[in-house]
């Protein structure tokens, strides 16, 4: 057996078991991370230096939980924009710096920057993938590049104009609600939760041309969505989360794993039913049946689109882009709908003028809908 000494140590020679060697190699390979590590949080310390940024609560928790995703924590944003015009800096635990832009000039200088300049937040962005995978949002490079040349048809007006009546029932079913509500006897209403159900009716008809009838009742695909979107903003908020395998074995990390392969499972169901439509019809016979009904939808135009060298997408490539745009579409679109609403009752002059406006585009028209 090998003789090791460890005479730097004060201690004489043994026996070298492979079991010690592994152990010593493990020790100095941890050793030399963490003193990567504690040299490149101080070098990004050092050169963030010029970024403002208000009182932590402590070295180690840095600025997390100062600012929750609560009526309160929205007004300390904002008092931080009032403080710091240009931008400022927070910090998610003792080594993620997190730089906010508030000028337009500062936002401008990153959005147009390239990825090589201005790469996507891995740090983020990671902890998606097991849900969205490798779609739009979080690809970069070339598989970014691709993607985005392939999706550019699922956005011809041709396709979108359909849609408006979409989203006008989708709308309408909202507005049946709150009548109801309003004659039961409520005076309040949580906006939010109300327009996130009616975008994701809505997107679940266009990427799926599938109606789970979820504004009225009980979707357990839905239902995942919004469960894996709270989850994502939960773990955003700690720091002992950002790390996989403990976050798995927490409740919420379990509750994420059992979200995500229901939200798969229904994706890849819709997409293998499609594949089968295709072949027995033909894709000219599909076409024209598309067109006919005027019902192309996103899983279509995802199924049908190929590269420059005739090669379609995968079905995990299509089930990704699928999955990113029922996060992305109904959050996003959600939170814009809500604040307008919000803004417009706090500004009568603006509500007024804009149901003038529409009165008059809907005057002597039969039906009185909203069109493209």
């Amino acid at each position: 057996m090998l003789q090791l000494s460890l005479s730097w140590l004060g201690l004489g020679p043994v026996a070298a078991s492979p079991w010690l060697l592994l152990l010593l190699v493990g020790a100095s390979w941890l050793l030399a991370r963490v003193l990567a590590w504690t040299y490149t949080s101080y070098s990004n310390s050092r050169r963030l230096q010029c970024f403002p940024q208000p009182p932590k609560r402590n070295w180690f928790l840095g600025h997390l939980g100062l600012f929750p995703p609560t009526e309160q924590g929205l007004r300390g944003l904002t008092q931080l924009v009032a403080n710091y015009p240009q931008g400022y800096m927070l910090w998610m635990g003792p080594t993620t710096p997190l730089v906010i832009f508030c000028h337009p000039d500062l936002i401008r200088n990153v959005a147009n920057a390239s990825a090589t300049v201005a790469p996507k937040d891995v740090h983020f962005y990671d902890f998606l993938k097991p849900w969205l995978g490798d779609g739009l949002l979080l690809s970069s490079s070339d598989k970014w590049s691709s993607c985005r040349r392939m999706l550019t048809p699922a956005f011809h007006f041709n396709i979108l104009k359909p849609y408006v009546k979409i989203f006008t029932k989708s709308a309408d079913i909202m507005h049946g609600k709150w009548q109801r509500l309003v004659t039961e006897g409520h005076a309040h209403l949580y906006m939010f939760e109300h327009i996130s159900f009616m975008t994701l009716d809505s997107l679940q008809k266009c990427v799926f041309s599938f109606d789970s009838n979820c504004q009225e009742k009980p979707s357990e695909y839905i239902a995942a969505i919004l469960e894996l979107s709270a989850l994502v903003a939960k773990w955003h908020q700690g720091i002992f989360l950002h790390v996989d395998l403990p976050y798995y074995l927490t409740p919420d990390g379990r509750c994420f794993h059992r979200a995500c392969r229901l939200v798969h499972d229904f994706t890849d169901a819709v997409i293998q039913e499609r594949r089968r439509t295709l072949p027995s019809q033909g894709i000219d016979d599909f076409l024209k049946a598309k067109v006919k009904a005027k019902t192309l939808d996103f899983i279509d135009v995802l199924l049908l689109t190929k590269d420059e060298d005739g090669k379609g997408l995968s079905d995990e490539d299509i089930r990704a882009e699928a999955d990113t745009f029922m996060f992305e579409g109904h959050d996003t679109t959600a939170s814009g709908h809500s604040w307008i609403l919000y803004n417009l009752v706090k500004h009568q002059e603006y509500h007024e003028r804009c149901q003038q406006e529409v009165e008059e585009l809907l005057r002597n028209r039969e039906p009185k809908e909203i069109e493209w």
